[in-house]
């Protein structure tokens, strides 16, 4: 579709107003655990979508304006929002709160991942630089508030590159794997190089951050997944912008 006039409402986000949305939006895949955080964190909340029960809310969290948004599974379906958020709503922050599988040796369930870059084998970045594999990269300012909350509060959390899978059953060549993790790649999740990306294109920033629901040692349950990983929100939340 032609995005030239920015008409909102948009196809998947209802808002009328760009007003209805905050500066920052944080964004889980699951739309229950937007719920969730609006309902546990935020107050004078508002809903401003449900569009394909994509359940987008806004509030104020320590008399922050912020909002949340579920994004789906996987980077086709988290873009379209992310377009959507940055161009037509002029949303400045999108901060993903997501959860990951562990790559890194030692780390645990519930443990945190920041990104600082993600490897994909997705279109969002494939063919788009010539012979050169691009990797996208976060808001290094965001990064940095990030580190420094995690340290003050004696966080377990990692920071460091993130393979963004374009299947989530795919079986990946294990030699492959092994490279991706002798060089630096700590986890492994659905979405993260498509903020990137999509945050690069439109000039402005983002951020990830990811609690860790699986490794070799086993994996949350969906219930946890939706309402367990608290100490990520507040960690999100705290270094959002106003």
């Amino acid at each position: 579709m032609t995005t030239e006039n920015k008409m909102i409402p948009t196809p998947h986000i209802g808002a009328t107003s760009k007003d209805q949305i905050a500066n920052t939006v944080l964004m889980p895949g699951d739309p229950k655990r937007a719920k969730f955080i609006a309902d546990t964190f935020l107050t004078d909340v508002e809903c401003f979508n449900d569009v394909r029960g994509m359940l987008g809310f806004t509030g104020y969290y320590k008399g922050k304006r912020v909002s949340v948004m579920g994004s789906g599974m996987g980077i086709p379906s988290a873009m379209i929002y992310y377009y959507e958020l940055y161009n037509f709503y002029d949303v400045q922050t999108i901060i993903r709160v997501g959860t990951a599988g562990g790559l890194k040796p030692g780390l645990k369930v519930k443990d945190i991942i920041v990104a600082t870059a993600a490897n994909t084998p997705n279109s969002c970045v494939r063919g788009k630089f010539g012979e050169v594999q691009f990797s996208p990269t976060p808001t290094f300012e965001l990064v940095l508030k990030a580190h420094e909350y995690a340290k003050e509060n004696g966080l377990n959390a990692h920071f460091g590159t993130v393979l963004s899978s374009d299947e989530f059953y795919r079986k990946w060549d294990p030699q492959v794997m092994k490279n991706l993790v002798d060089y630096g790649t700590i986890g492994i999740e659905m979405e993260a190089a498509g903020l990137f990306m999509a945050a690069r294109e439109s000039g402005k920033d983002s951020l990830v951050i990811c609690t860790i629901s699986d490794n070799t040692d086993g994996e949350d349950d969906a219930k946890a997944r939706e309402v367990g990983y608290t100490q990520m929100m507040e960690m999100a939340l705290e270094v959002a912008p106003e």
